[in-house]
């Protein structure tokens, strides 16, 4: 296991880490992704530290707090040992005060957050999306007090657009308020839309970049295949309405290489998918999660071991797609790409 500041912090996390959204399994949405008992969760929790994996992380919305429950529960005794990353700002109940990231819902999100995490402190807080209906400055006043209190040292977003978060650093940078120092984004072989916009800003602002669903929602595992229907046990069944959109003829284009890198490599599909990721520029950390120890040891076992260059270019190839307005230009047109050169010219 390697280790990475995230983005220009000085936060040192491992390569991989653990999501613990599997925890708890409670409704129908989280309850689709698995049932993982309190000594599974453990297990897995052991498995993942023997293998160096030092941040796990969770959501208040994750099986409406049972997630953090577990996670929590599962670190007992080894708290000191490991970081907590936690979110906050979705809807967690029908009330006014239950969603959004104003004042007084991110301090009792922190608050319950602690207490659930059985801890005193969360390593890395983030704002789970974009809250259009509360000023940026008073997110981050909240914030700031709050890292001063020491309930959180480190602050990050989640699925923020390139703008909402650009505003929100330049908004930090001009008060010498806490920064966001991460962004947790969906990225995978099958969903490159981060590399147009937030990538490069990532790079600039020095914001690191922690992946998210790096198996395309489930795609990746190596059970889907051209003429084949979802596997039986697939989360897909349930959830692929609510995750990111896949366009089917990239992601058979995209399975097909990686049979081949396997072939080839003597490694799983899924393994080649995460080390294809940890090769991007601004990854911090891809966070795996798995329904038992059998998937978790698989993902486990993306490091430790580098693709060759012409094994990156073919999987770079299948994944690629033509990049939409207004970044077209700079890939197509010489006189574009003199002023501002394409950072990933794929």
């Amino acid at each position: 296991m390697e280790y990475r500041r995230i983005g220009n912090s000085g936060l040192v996390v491992s390569e991989l880490s653990f999501g613990a959204a599997i925890f708890g399994a409670a409704g129908e949405f989280f309850g689709a992704w698995g049932d993982t008992s309190a000594a599974e969760a453990r297990a897995m929790v052991d498995l993942c530290i023997d293998a160096g994996i030092t941040l796990f992380d969770t959501a208040d919305v994750y099986s409406d707090g049972a997630s953090e429950e577990v996670l929590g529960a599962a670190l007992r005794g080894r708290r000191d040992d490991v970081l907590i990353s936690t979110k906050a700002g979705l809807p967690v109940g029908e009330g006014p005060g239950d969603w959004g990231t104003s004042r007084a819902r991110l301090i009792h999100a922190v608050d319950a957050a602690l207490l659930r995490l059985q801890t005193d402190r969360i390593d890395l807080f983030q704002l789970h999306g974009y809250d259009a209906h509360t000023p940026i400055d008073e997110v981050l006043d909240t914030l700031d007090v709050l890292v001063k209190r020491g309930k959180i040292r480190y602050t990050g977003v989640s699925n923020f657009s390139g703008w909402q978060l650009a505003k929100s650093l330049a908004a930090a940078d001009a008060s010498h308020r806490t920064r966001y120092v991460a962004h947790q984004v969906y990225y995978s072989l099958i969903g490159r839309d981060y590399e147009w916009e937030l990538l490069p800003l990532g790079l600039e602002e020095g914001v690191g970049a922690l992946v998210w669903s790096p198996l395309g929602w489930g795609r990746l595992t190596g059970q889907i295949r051209r003429g084949t229907g979802l596997p039986v046990r697939s989360r897909l069944h349930k959830t692929a309405e609510q995750g990111p959109p896949v366009d089917e003829s990239t992601l058979f284009d995209v399975v097909y290489v990686l049979d081949d890198i396997a072939a080839e490599t003597g490694k799983s599909v899924p393994q080649i998918a995460l080390n294809w990721l940890l090769r991007r520029p601004t990854v911090s950390s891809v966070i795996v999660g798995a329904r038992n120890a059998r998937q978790l040891e698989d993902n486990l076992g993306a490091v430790g071991w580098r693709l060759e260059v012409d094994q990156i270019a073919r999987l770079d190839a299948a994944s690629h797609r033509e990049a939409p307005y207004p970044y077209f230009p700079y890939f197509r047109q010489e006189g574009f790409a003199r002023l501002n050169p394409p950072l990933l010219a794929l």
